[in-house]
C-alpha cells in the first residue's frame, strides 16, 4: 500500500481525489497550503505527491525541489486548473512526473499515479548502489542530483544525449561523466567546437579526407569521427554546425558509415554520440537554422543542466572546492573566507554561472596575495559595485516599507501589529543566523541563545525552518 499526499486548497477536489486514491487500495492525505504539505512530505514517508500549483502561500513549482529532496524521494505529479505550456516544461524539467490539468477524468487523474508507483517499485527493486564518477562536477542541490541522476541513467544507455544548458553551466563535464561512466571509458572522448570550426573546413575536420582530394592537401588525415571510434564524440555549441554539414552527419548517424572527403569506400562510424548546447534549437528549426531531423536524432535523451542561480545551495561548496585546487596550483596556503565573503557570493545571479564563479575566485586569490582570509574587498570591482547597488537599494526599501509609510488610516497598522512584525523578523533572523553560527548543532545553539530544545523547535515550525542556508548538508526537521 502506497502513501499518498494532495497538496491543494480545493478541499472537494482533496475529498474526491482521496476517495479515489483509497478505492485503488492505497493511503491518502491532505493539506491545504504548501507550508503544512512540507511539513508532511519532510517527516513521514511519503510514496507519491499530488502539488497544485497556485496555492495560497505561493506556488507549488518553487517548492517541488524541496519535495523531492525530502528522504522519501517521493514522484510529483503537478495538478492545475491553470493550463500553462511554460509551466507544464518547467515543472517536468524540475523533476515533476508528471503534469495533469483540472479538471479531468478520474482515469486521466489516477493513470499517472499508477504509472509513478509501478516506476517507484521497479526502480527501488533494482537499486544498486554505483559511484558515479563525477570529477569536477561539484554540489549537492537538488536540481544537480536531478541532473545526476539523469547522467547515471544516460551513461548506462547508448542513446545520443542532448546536454542543454547556458553558458558557463559545465555542459562538457557532464559530457566527460557520461563518457567515463559508460562502456565506451577505455576508449577516446573527442571534442568538436563547432563554433570554432572553419566552415570551409568542417567536412574535412569531421569525415578526414585522402591525399589530393583537394588543393593543399598533400597528405591524408584522418577525421574527428574516425578518431573517436569505440569511444565518443562530443559535439560543443551543436547549434553552430553550419546548414551544410548538417545532412551529410545526419546520414552518418543513421547509417553508421561516413566516406572520407575524396575516398570511394565508406568507413563503419562506431561512436557513442553527445552534443551541447546553449541554444534554444526548436526556434532555430523554426527558423530554418537547424534541422528538424537532425534535432529529433540529436535528443535521444536530454539532460537539462541548471544555472547556477536555481542551485545557489552549491555556491559554498563548489567556492571551498575550486579556491583549494587553486591554492594548491599556486603553491600558497590554503584561505579562509570571511563571512560577508560568502554573502557576497549567494547575493550575485551569476549570469555566467559556474566559469565566472570561478574566474572571480582566481580574480580574489591575486588580490589577497599573502594575505591569508579572502573578503569582499578581494572581489572583482563589478561584483562590489552590485553589493553596494543591493544595500543601497534594501536601506531605501526599509525606508519606504509600506508598514511604515504614514499613509491613510485604513492602511496605516496598529502600533501592536507593528511591533509584531518587527519581532517575528527579528526573531526569524537571529534564528537563521543562529544556526548558520553553529551549522545546525541543536545544543551549541540552545547554549548560545538560552532557550530550551522545545522552545528552539517551536520557533523553527513557526518560521518554517527546515534547512540551513549554508549546508547542503543540514536538513533541520523539528519535532
Amino acid at each position: 500500500m502506497a502513501r499518498v499526499l494532495i497538496i491543494d486548497d480545493d478541499e472537494g477536489f482533496c475529498y474526491t481525489l482521496s476517495a479515489v486514491v483509497q478505492n485503488a487500495g492505497h493511503e491518502a492525505f491532505c493539506t491545504h497550503t504548501l507550508k503544512e504539505g512540507l511539513e508532511r512530505a519532510s517527516t513521514e514517508p511519503v510514496d507519491v505527491v499530488y502539488l497544485d500549483v497556485m496555492m495560497p502561500d505561493g506556488n507549488g513549482l518553487d517548492l517541488l525541489p524541496k519535495i523531492k529532496e525530502t528522504a522519501s524521494k517521493p514522484e510529483v505529479i503537478i495538478c492545475t486548473s491553470q493550463g500553462d505550456s511554460k509551466g507544464a516544461e518547467l515543472a517536468i524539467k524540475i523533476g515533476a512526473w508528471d503534469y495533469v490539468q483540472k479538471p479531468s477524468s478520474i482515469l486521466e487523474m489516477t493513470l499517472p499515479l499508477l504509472r509513478a508507483l509501478q516506476y517507484r517499485k521497479e526502480k527501488q527493486a533494482r537499486k544498486i548502489t554505483i559511484a558515479l564518477k563525477r570529477e569536477e562536477i561539484i554540489g549537492s542541490s537538488p536540481r544537480l542530483m536531478t541532473c545526476l541522476d539523469l547522467l547515471t541513467r544516460a551513461a548506462n544507455s547508448e542513446a545520443n544525449v542532448l546536454i542543454e544548458g547556458e553558458t558557463g553551466t559545465g555542459k562538457e563535464l557532464l559530457a566527460r561523466a557520461i563518457h567515463n561512466n559508460s562502456s565506451r571509458a577505455y576508449k577516446n572522448f573527442v571534442v568538436v567546437d563547432c563554433a570554432a570550426l572553419p566552415e570551409t573546413l568542417v567536412e574535412s575536420l569531421l569525415f578526414g579526407h585522402l591525399r589530393g582530394a583537394y588543393t593543399g592537401a598533400d597528405k591524408s588525415r584522418e577525421g574527428l569521427i574516425e578518431q573517436a571510434e569505440g569511444g565518443t564524440l562530443f559535439l560543443d555549441e551543436v547549434g553552430e554546425l553550419p546548414l551544410s554539414v548538417q545532412k551529410t552527419f545526419l546520414r552518418t548517424l543513421q547509417e553508421r558509415r561516413f566516406r572520407p572527403i575524396g575516398g570511394n569506400k565508406e568507413l563503419i562510424a562506431d561512436f557513442r554520440l553527445v552534443s551541447a548546447t546553449n541554444r534554444d534549437l526548436d526556434e532555430m528549426v523554426k527558423g530554418g537554422q537547424f534541422r528538424k531531423d537532425l534535432l529529433f536524432r540529436l535528443r535521444a535523451f536530454t539532460i537539462d543542466v541548471p544555472p547556477l542561480r536555481e542551485r545557489c545551495e552549491d555556491i559554498k561548496e563548489l567556492t571551498i572546492y575550486r579556491t583549494t585546487r587553486l591554492c594548491e596550483q599556486y603553491g600558497t596556503e590554503i584561505k579562509g573566507f570571511s563571512p560577508d565573503f560568502f554573502e557576497a557570493f549567494t547575493a550575485h545571479d551569476w549570469p555566467g554561472n559556474v566559469r565566472e564563479l570561478f574566474n572571480a575566485l582566481e580574480r580574489a586569490l591575486a588580490a589577497a596575495q599573502h594575505e591569508s582570509v579572502l573578503c569582499p574587498y578581494h572581489l572583482p570591482p563589478y561584483i562590489r559595485v552590485k553589493m553596494a547597488r543591493n544595500s543601497l537599494a534594501e536601506a531605501v526599501e526599509g525606508r519606504q516599507n509600506p508598514q511604515c509609510k504614514a499613509v491613510s488610516g485604513t492602511s496605516f497598522p496598529p502600533i501592536k501589529d507593528f511591533r509584531e512584525a518587527l519581532i517575528a523578523e527579528g526573531e526569524r533572523k537571529y534564528l537563521e543566523d543562529l544556526l548558520s553560527l553553529t551549522r545546525g548543532n541543536i545544543n551549541e545553539s540552545c547554549r548560545i541563545s538560552g532557550l530550551g530544545r522545545a522552545r528552539l523547535y517551536g520557533l523553527m515550525k513557526r518560521y518554517n525552518i527546515f534547512r540551513l542556508s549554508d549546508s547542503a548538508e543540514s536538513n533541520l526537521k523539528p519535532e
